[in-house]
């Protein structure tokens, strides 16, 4: 890449500029292989980033961001030695640039973007996404494979699968994730870890395992059974003795493990039950999250309480007044996170490739279409909307958080820059983190990512970015695992 030009510099300003050689191509050209990028070291060595242009999104009406956004070119953007954003100025002010001491490390974007980092709320960390056969999803095999999972050999494959996974994330601009459905507790124990500066890895909300009825959605793999009250309480202090915050509770049943045509979007938990979980969660001021794929299941569970709804379902006017306006959730309101990433591939591609059952397949078409339908109605109603894929389903990959944006779109009515929005403030003003991260604000975490292209104009810029940072910490040379099958079968939806 040329040099920039600094003829415009004052003598100050050209003294620093002019050492400036470690552009973001540079520093990504220098290729680590996979083990290095895993033992990374969480430092937080202060850096300015020069002549990038910032995108920004800003609130719109209800819970939607304004339809377009905005670009804010050759800027200056100075990351602290606490890994917070010390300040963001034109790169021209030539004063402000001479007077960062000469201890940051100076880079320099050449009029690449740069945006707040991703944040997915719905993912799952126990598998790749570019497959879940079948034969996997019985009853019988989960409870065989919870058994392995939870043994000594079994319990450290699942915690190298958490951390990686967590990784992919992280290395396609994802810097905080939701878990909503766990095996065990190692999203919990990777949180600690990367909060305490032990891993380097995105900031995580970690559920552990889901709350569900007696043979419900995700039992026994993925979910601690709930056949009362008593126990619902019993489920939720264990979760909440194991350090978890997030919760999920699957209202109604679901796709992939599904018995029979029609068990998607069944209702599984009662009110009373689900709203014995939510207060208890709330009362440590936990957000909770509940799996519902019916009007019904919506309904039930937002009366009970929960802070957002996962897939969704047709809304009627009672369910829209109920996420404009729930008492009982954490900030008054609900939101709804789509998950479009998780039903289009099960709709719309050929089953075969994505093993997929034939009860699967009938139980996707059947919720798939009200899922779209609410989708698009929480839009024009300018619902409260999150991003989250549903990471590990069938073809719903780490690292295509991108595609959801997408799908938001092009499906549900959304303008690029609303998506972004969504992605970014909106999700970490409804997890409890707009003061932490989700924004180019100063004062706030340094998660940010740095692409090529403007995604104002086209989200696909934000499949393999050029610069991720989390928490003030660059990941240099950030390469996600791509499945080429998958991603290919992904561009025909």
């Amino acid at each position: 890449m040329a040099d920039i030009d600094i003829s415009h510099v004052k003598e100050a300003g050209e003294a620093k500029l002019k050492n400036v050689k470690n552009t973001v191509s540079s520093l990504v050209a220098s290729v680590r292989t996979e083990v290095e990028q895993k033992q990374q070291k969480v430092e937080h060595t202060p850096f300015a980033i020069h002549h990038a242009n910032l995108v920004y999104t800003y609130p719109g009406e209800g819970g939607l961001g304004k339809e377009e956004g905005e670009i804010k070119k050759d800027m200056t953007l100075v990351v602290s030695e606490e890994g917070t954003i010390e300040a963001i100025f034109p790169t021209k002010d030539t004063d402000r640039v001479s007077a960062i001491p000469a201890t940051y490390k100076p880079l320099d974007a050449e009029g690449r973007y740069l945006l707040p980092g991703l944040i997915n709320v719905h993912t799952h960390l126990f598998n790749t996404g570019e497959s879940l056969p079948s034969n996997t999803m019985t009853k019988e095999a989960q409870a065989e494979q919870r058994q392995k999972m939870l043994s000594g050999p079994g319990h450290v494959a699942l915690r190298g699968m958490t951390r990686r996974m967590a990784n992919e994330l992280l290395y396609s601009g994802v810097t905080t994730i939701r878990t909503v459905g766990d095996i065990a507790f190692d999203t919990v124990d990777l949180r600690d870890d990367v909060q305490d500066g032990k891993v380097l890895g995105p900031r995580i909300l970690a559920s552990g395992p889901m709350l569900a009825g007696v043979n419900g959605h995700g039992a026994p793999l993925l979910s601690m059974e709930c056949p009362d009250k008593e126990q619902a309480l019993k489920n939720i202090h264990t979760l909440l003795d194991n350090g978890v915050n997030a919760v999920k509770i699957a209202a109604t049943g679901g796709v992939t493990d599904a018995k029979k045509i029609g068990d998607a979007g069944a209702p599984q938990l009662t009110e009373d039950i689900m709203a014995v979980i939510v207060e208890e969660a709330h009362k440590s001021g936990i957000i909770v999250a509940a799996h519902a794929q019916s009007l019904e299941g919506v309904k039930r569970a937002l009366r009970a309480g929960v802070d957002t709804i996962e897939h969704g379902a047709a809304l009627d006017d009672e369910a829209l007044a109920l996420f404009h306006n729930n008492p009982k959730s954490l900030n008054g309101y609900s939101a709804l996170t789509p998950t479009l990433s998780a039903i289009y591939p099960e709709t719309d591609l050929d089953p075969k490739e994505l093993d997929l059952s034939d009860v699967a397949r009938g139980n996707a078409e059947i919720v798939g279409k009200t899922m779209t339908e609410g989708a698009q109605r929480a839009v024009k109603e300018k619902l409260n909307i999150l991003v989250g894929t549903d990471t590990a389903m069938p073809y719903v990959t780490q690292y295509n958080t991108w595609r959801e944006l997408d799908f938001l779109v092009r499906y549900a009515g959304m303008t690029k820059a609303q998506a972004l929005f969504a992605a970014t403030t909106e999700n970490a003003k409804v997890l409890g983190l707009a003061e932490v991260t989700g924004a180019l604000k100063e004062g706030l975490s340094a998660d940010l990512l740095v692409v090529n292209d403007n995604p104002l104009e086209d989200l696909r810029a934000l499949d393999k970015p050029d610069l991720v940072v989390a928490n003030g910490v660059p990941v240099w040379h950030p390469q996600a695992t791509h499945f080429p099958k998958v991603d290919a079968a992904l561009d025909t939806l």
